[in-house]
């Protein structure tokens, strides 16, 4: 694996020793101040930053401090190196989030032994979290995942007034062909129709879930329901052609899917903070609320492709306030009230 390694000093001849003593260890970055710091790591994404602790402007803490705060740089292990050998200071640093401390001047061989040291965790640390989003068998988004993602783009719908769209899907008819074929043929079939889903998904922001033992999902960012239907009859037209015998049904019969589709468009920002014609201010429902509501339109949805059929996709709109295509109601307080035709 080729690490990558951030060098953060605002003198050049010691982000050169440091990047000669690491050459063999990895792709070396460097920057000298803390901005510059934060844009290199956003574009590069490094697996390790060694930190100045002494900078004019961004000190040390400050910019350990915003790795921290940051999102997608909060996990990157930061080694303070420092002439400063205070007990103090060094409490002080691991309260700010460093990993570990490297005195100036800098011994060779200690500095490749605590790099390598945090190298060895942070890798640890991905492949946990690798295993903690993916599902094992199918290779697709965990629950937790799926959770995080539908939660994520709600937040942004509701903020911007772009639409989201949740589809829900289920395996036809599963457990009889795990009763017919047993459970190593089943998982077969799981795993190639994740691959199908997957196929039908051509946006990289999709994300596609297994939700339960044939159950799966797809978050569908800034996407109407009337494309989100589009997405549904591909996900139908790409488990059809697996062509994938399902002799628990019958002689002719084949694997299929049933879809779900369901979809909430945001009031948006300008909306949502500015009275109505009446004077009152429109009232916006919690993410709880709203992840709990698309979840419910998309299983309802689910459960009438089932019941009108199999293999088709059924669709229900969701949305708050008078510009939205209310088929499911949602209540301040009680929860989903009712559904409205």
């Amino acid at each position: 694996m080729q690490f990558k390694i951030l060098v953060v000093d605002d003198e050049p001849g010691a982000i050169q020793v440091l990047a000669r003593i690491l050459d063999d260890l990895g792709e070396v970055l460097a920057a000298t101040d803390g901005a510059s710091a934060l844009q290199t790591a956003h574009r590069c994404k490094p697996d390790l930053i060694l930190l100045d602790a002494n900078m004019p402007g961004m000190n040390g803490f400050d910019v350990c401090d915003a790795f921290r705060s940051d999102a997608e740089l909060g996990d990157v292990p930061i080694i303070f190196v420092t002439s400063n050998d205070a007990p103090e200071f060094e409490v002080a640093g691991f309260e700010h989030g460093a990993s570990d401390f490297i005195s100036k001047p800098v011994v060779p061989a200690l500095v490749r032994a605590r790099v390598k040291a945090q190298l060895r965790m942070k890798q640890m640390g991905d492949e946990l979290r690798r295993l903690a989003a993916e599902d094992s068998l199918t290779g697709l988004a965990t629950r937790r995942r799926f959770d995080d993602a539908l939660s994520r783009e709600l937040g942004v719908a509701q903020r911007s007034g772009q639409p989201v769209s949740l589809l829900a899907l289920d395996v036809d008819h599963f457990k009889r062909y795990n009763d017919h074929y047993g459970h190593p043929a089943g998982d077969a079939c799981l795993r190639a129709v994740a691959r199908a889903m997957l196929g039908a998904c051509k946006r990289p922001a999709d994300l596609v879930a297994r939700v339960g033992g044939e159950e799966f999902a797809i978050v569908l960012p800034q996407t109407s329901l009337e494309a989100s239907a589009l997405v549904a009859h591909r996900v139908l037209d790409a488990v059809a052609a697996l062509n994938i015998p399902h002799l628990g049904l019958g002689t002719d019969a084949r694997i299929s899917v049933s879809v779900g589709a369901s979809s909430y468009v945001g009031l948006g920002r300008r909306d949502a903070h500015e009275p109505s014609s009446t004077g009152a201010m429109p009232w916006a429902p919690d993410r709880e609320q709203l992840v709990a509501a698309l979840v419910a339109a998309a299983d309802k949805a689910l459960y009438e492709a089932k019941s009108t059929g199999r293999n088709r996709a059924c669709s229900l709109a969701l949305g708050f306030g008078p510009r939205a295509s209310v088929a499911l109601a949602v209540g301040r307080d009680a929860g989903v009230l009712a559904t409205a035709h």
